[in-house]
């Protein structure tokens, strides 16, 4: 594997088709500070690049995911055009998890609140444990989620959604499964083995086959339908054509566990 970024927040670890991604500070509950979202874009940037890479996992040390932004960045003592300019490292963070190419699988082991619930909405798949709890707080210090709104509107029925904006409350894990935001709820002691199943799993998948589909999935949904079956049907033909492709159908025929390569 090629050398790993020195990040100051964030720590980096990979164990065969698995890499870790963990905000690392811990006692002021992992802010998204400039320094945390540069962080988080090399994190993932490393994972994107590096091929024994097949799926990443996204979590924060200590008892909490992350609980937004890093309010001292709206200090009076940084200008408007620093501000306006910090927050396209947010623009960067999302666009770059949505592109990444490998699934990104959330080990939400904490409150996940404001920007954090943002990070947590762009991964894939979310395991959570079952006393995080979830909201955007922002309305309650006069601010409004405009950074996080485009992808929490594509995670949370509208609705739903737009009572979290207003109230500023918090929600519960299981509040938000039962919607469908979150895929597995579970205690702290089977946090580890289900994210870990859930991540072997995914490794065994085809590479090549799992980037395609899982670009397609997020390019189609802002397309027009028709533009958008005729987008898939011509992904569904790139897919098809695939080594992966033909050694998953010899595979099945033959019995036996697929050997893919990612080409």
């Amino acid at each position: 594997m090629a050398d790993k970024p020195n990040l100051e927040q964030v720590l980096l670890a990979a164990d065969g088709h698995v890499a870790t991604i963990t905000l690392n500070r811990p006692d002021q509950r992992n802010p998204l500070s400039a320094t945390m979202l540069r962080d988080l874009a090399s994190g993932f940037r490393w994972c994107q690049a590096e091929r024994e890479v097949r799926v990443v996992v996204l979590t924060g040390a200590g008892r909490v995911f992350c609980a937004g932004a890093d309010l001292s960045s709206f200090d009076g003592e940084t200008s408007g055009l620093d501000k306006f300019r910090s927050r396209d490292l947010f623009v960067d963070l999302f666009v770059l998890m949505s592109e990444l190419g490998k699934p990104i699988v959330g080990r939400i082991n904490g409150h996940a609140l404001a920007g954090g619930l943002g990070l947590a909405c762009s991964c894939d798949i979310l395991v959570a444990v079952d006393t995080a709890t979830f909201g955007t707080p922002e309305i309650n210090v006069g601010i409004w989620p405009m950074m996080i709104q485009a992808i929490l509107s594509r995670n949370i029925p509208r609705k739903v959604l737009l009572e979290m904006e207003m109230l500023g409350d918090r929600w519960t894990a299981m509040q938000l499964q039962s919607l469908g935001v979150i895929n597995r709820v579970v205690t702290h002691e089977l946090l580890d083995p289900t994210v870990n199943e859930i991540a072997e799993q995914i490794a065994k998948k085809s590479p090549v086959a799992m980037r395609l589909g899982r670009d397609s999935f997020y390019r189609h949904q802002d397309m027009d339908f028709r533009a958008a079956l005729h987008y898939l049907h011509g992904q569904f033909l790139l897919v098809s054509q695939t080594e992966d492709s033909r050694e998953g159908i010899k595979a099945f025929f033959e019995k036996r566990e697929p050997d893919f390569k990612g080409q």
